[in-house]
């Protein structure tokens, strides 16, 4: 793995930085990975490995110091998603949710909501983002859970599917549409539903392919009463604070999906270098060699990219859409073909659950998914060059 440990060297981390990440990375080793397998065979939510990353300070990172944080760059904390994701992919998503889920916050809500919502998070509360409903997946003005105010409350009626952290989190950063706005666009409002609210229930936990450590939730809420200083903004913002939010989401969808990679060609990697086939190692065979050439090169270049598009939000850059599009589109399609090679140079025994290729395939799915289809960016990215 020379090349990628060389690259790594020349990414300049600052000794904070480089601190952070020699401590995430020991986890990640010492207490993520052994439990990995495990929590995928179970479904148990990683109560312990959680625990371990909030002693590190770790959502701190994507908080304001006023609120009990920390702050560090974008491209640190994208490299942290990475890191515990190729340990376990369903706690690199749980924790990544945090940042998913209270950004908007940081960025969008006022002094009141932050002061008061924040710490909850820095102190290694679980944020869940509720977007999805059966009406409204890739296209989001299709949603129908209701915002109807009523004095100094907002009465919510309506439910989303497919919640990561949607049963475990302390707050959900939630859509849904204002009351007496017609235009589906400009009625998308945006607001905080803290844990405990009546009216709030978990409808079902979803039995997935991968990521089985990670909770995700089908929810509803019925009359549920909450403060309008909840609401995030003015009605109908939510559109825009959505697309804003999802530009930061994507590129942490990316990393997570890197994180995946790098632990299958490590896996993949490894097996070739031990497994003999006809008196050879697997990975002196030419097929296998050109096989792991192509892999190698199109993850150090995913991984440039990442950087690229982390340099543009923590320099401030406005406009990165396109960018983190391809951010995501890339890394995910890279993960799943990276995890099915993976699969078929371990043969027969890549196909059992004997060896982690299996579940990293597995895991790799999902990211061609959430945070947009790969379909939705292929889109988005080629609309981009239609002239006007």
């Amino acid at each position: 793995m020379k090349i990628f440990e060389q690259q790594n060297r020349r990414r300049q981390w600052s000794d904070d930085e480089r601190m952070i990440l020699e401590q995430v990375t020991r986890l990640a080793e010492d207490i993520i990975a052994p439990k990995a397998e495990h929590i995928d065979r179970t479904g148990e939510f990683p109560h312990d490995t959680l625990k371990a990353l909030n002693d590190l300070g770790l959502n701190g990172i994507f908080v304001p110091e006023a609120y009990g944080g920390t702050p560090m760059s974008y491209r640190l904390y994208l490299e942290i998603v990475k890191t515990i994701s190729e340990a376990c992919a369903s706690t690199g998503i749980i924790y990544a949710t945090n940042y998913h889920a209270m950004k908007p916050l940081v960025d969008f809500g006022n002094e009141e909501q932050k002061a008061r919502l924040l710490p909850r998070i820095a102190e290694g509360g679980l944020a869940a983002l509720a977007i999805t409903e059966a009406s409204a997946g890739s296209d989001a003005t299709g949603m129908k859970t209701s915002f109807k105010p009523d004095g100094d409350d907002i009465v919510i009626n309506g439910g989303k599917l497919f919640i990561t952290n949607g049963d475990v989190a302390d707050l959900v950063l939630l859509f849904g549409k204002w009351a007496g706005i017609d235009d589906p666009r400009k009625a998308i409002s945006v607001l905080i539903l803290e844990k405990g609210t009546p009216g709030f229930e978990v409808v079902r936990l979803e039995d997935k392919m991968g990521h089985r450590g990670s909770s995700t939730a089908a929810i509803s809420f019925t009359d549920c009463r909450v403060p309008r200083q909840n609401l995030i903004g003015q009605p109908g913002e939510g559109l825009s604070i959505l697309l804003a939010s999802l530009n930061k989401s994507r590129p942490s969808i990316a990393a997570h999906a890197l994180g995946i990679a790098r632990a299958a060609f490590a896996d993949m990697v490894g097996y070739a270098n031990e497994r003999r086939q006809s008196g050879k190692r697997i990975i002196e065979f030419q097929s296998s060699q050109f096989t792991i050439a192509d892999l190698a090169t199109d993850l150090a270049f995913a991984e440039l990219w990442l950087d690229y598009v982390a340099e543009l939000v923590d320099g401030a850059v406005a406009d990165f859409g396109i960018e983190a599009s391809m951010a995501k589109m890339r890394a995910s399609d890279l993960a799943m073909r990276l995890t099915t090679e993976a699969v078929q140079m371990y043969g027969g025994y890549g196909y059992t659950k004997d060896y982690r290729v299996e579940r990293l395939m597995r895991d790799a799915k999902i990211t061609q998914i959430w945070e947009g289809t790969n379909q939705v960016h292929r889109q988005l990215i080629g609309r981009s060059f239609v002239t006007k």
